[in-house]
């Protein structure tokens, strides 16, 4: 059963949103912080996750589990993001908790 998904992944480690009527919750483990992808750019997400596909969905949101097998299959240190913003961003999980957690990495990918 094949779903349309919100965004892409390309390569090893780059997730690309592409819907805008849905935000992304990125999910990478269960000790790392979540981010919300949203048409803006990106932005801590403190809510309690959805309980599963359907609540994800009527609050706009989907879920992306890194280590799910149909993304990456395990966790990963560095992100990249391209968000409906036209900006790239890395996200480096090995710097949580400083101001080069989440930063642009190119002002315009388009």
């Amino acid at each position: 059963m094949s779903q349309e998904r919100s965004f892409i992944k390309s390569g090893r480690n780059t997730i690309i949103h592409k819907d805008k009527k849905l935000d992304l919750v990125i999910v990478n483990g269960e000790t790392h912080p979540y981010i919300k992808v949203t048409q803006h750019g990106l932005e801590p997400f403190k809510e309690e996750l959805p309980k599963n596909r359907r609540e994800a969905k009527d609050r706009y949101l989907e879920m992306v589990y890194i280590t799910s097998q149909d993304v990456f299959s395990e966790e990963r240190r560095l992100l990249f993001i391209q968000a409906l913003d036209g900006r790239e961003y890395k996200v480096d999980y090995s710097k949580v908790g400083t101001k080069l957690f989440v930063r642009i990495h190119q002002d315009s990918y388009l």
